[in-house]
């Protein structure tokens, strides 16, 4: 078994064992045992009670937090020459479409979202081998498919997140950085709980959420109670 670090062991102290916290307390607990020397991601975790495998209880959607992410997004926009203004105004950091389409088949993926428009999705489509693996593939669902290409760009860059499910039943997601203040942090957190218990599928029965844990790059988990969340 490999041997804790000094902070490490700070940081375990610090967790009470078996103790559930409220988001409040988490919010500023993660702050507290965050030792990285670095600006570390903060992120949440939620198992849900669904089974990914049945199409009524996949649980995908969107949140906009409201302090954003803390992280610079790479925006490419595969759009048509009329709206590749649309999007450069409205801070996309690749615009372009044929050009971009050679450039990703020929191996380079150097973004954090796609934003892409219907008319399209026909070009776009031949890349999923690609983009599909490392969760590029624009999505009318996330919003990355759109006519509205400048207000898709601009909530990217305001904080707007998407989410899935994964096959263990799990919805992983960044909510911030440590440099954050433990109520940008709270409520960052509060808006992708809220968001997801308005998703919950009317197929999920019993406890929909099964737990919720909130860390930083390196730190333990800190584990919320549920019961503390409102309008969950």
């Amino acid at each position: 078994m490999a041997r804790l670090s000094k902070n490490q062991k700070m940081a375990l102290s610090k967790i009470e064992v078996g103790k559930s916290y409220s988001l409040v307390d988490a919010a500023a607990l993660v702050k507290e045992i965050t030792t990285a020397k670095f600006d570390a991601s903060v992120d949440i975790d939620v198992r849900l009670g669904v089974d990914p495998r049945k199409a009524n209880q996949m649980v995908r959607g969107i949140a906009t937090l409201p302090h954003g992410t803390g992280k610079t997004v790479r925006v490419l926009a595969l759009v048509t020459p009329d709206k590749e203004e649309e999007a450069k105004a409205a801070g996309a950091d690749f615009v372009g479409l044929d050009e971009y389409i050679a450039k990703i088949e020929g191996g380079w993926t150097d973004v954090d979202i796609i934003i892409t428009m219907p008319s399209v999705m026909a070009k776009v489509g031949r890349l999923g081998r690609i983009l599909g693996p490392r969760n590029l593939m624009p999505n009318p669902k996330s919003g990355t498919v759109t006519t509205d290409v400048g207000k898709a760009v601009t909530d990217v860059k305001a904080g707007k997140i998407d989410f899935k499910v994964d096959k263990t039943g799990i919805i992983h997601t960044s909510i911030g950085k440590a440099s954050f203040s433990a109520d940008k942090i709270y409520e960052n957190a509060l808006e992708v709980l809220q968001t997801l218990s308005k998703l919950k599928p009317s197929a999920s029965k019993g406890t929909y959420f099964k737990s919720v844990h909130i860390s930083s790059t390196m730190s333990p988990g800190i584990k919320v109670e549920t019961k503390s969340v409102g309008g969950i």
